[in-house]
């Protein structure tokens, strides 16, 4: 039984190895992620958390709707955590949740910022985009595609960036 296990091994490549050092599930133990994906999508839609309107009023402060929805995940959030970190909970396959403390530095403002200028210019943020395009919105592709160059420019000059 150890040759199988070894063989296994050494016949992955560094890609396929978890962060955790776990092996891999079959492609079907992901349609979990699938299913909560489409609820998620089925609840902004229903929140009208993706109304490219419902975006408009937040930023021209005419509806506390979205401030609302937001305000209501942080501090659900924020109940999460504590409640964590005071059980010790573990994730679904059993390992210790870690929370690592971060630095605050300028690129986070200026990072912040052009966020906030994207979702205002667009109405869309990254969260919603494919549940936007899902209810038909096909406009929201080029927002998308938009998101992933942009993340290839982050990649590409990460290292120039203030960190």
């Amino acid at each position: 039984m150890q040759s199988v296990i070894d063989t296994d091994l050494e016949g992955r490549s560094p890609d396929t190895i978890a962060a955790n050092g776990s092996t891999p599930t079959h492609w079907y133990h992901h349609l979990r992620y699938l299913v909560v994906g489409i609820l998620f999508g089925i609840v902004f839609v229903k929140a009208e958390v993706i109304s490219w309107f419902r975006i408009q009023e937040m930023f021209r402060f005419q509806s506390f709707h979205m401030y609302g929805v937001i305000g209501s995940a942080v501090v659900v959030g924020a109940i999460s955590v504590f409640l964590i970190k005071r059980f010790n909970i573990k994730t679904i396959d059993g390992e210790p949740v870690v929370f690592h403390s971060k630095k605050f530095n300028k690129g986070q403002v200026i990072g912040g910022l052009l966020f906030g200028l994207g979702w205002a210019v667009t109405g869309a943020c990254p969260g919603p985009l494919f549940a936007q395009i899902g209810t038909g919105a096909t406009v929201i592709i080029v927002v998308l595609l938009s998101a992933i160059a942009g993340t290839w420019v982050y990649g590409r000059f990460r290292d120039r960036l203030p960190h």
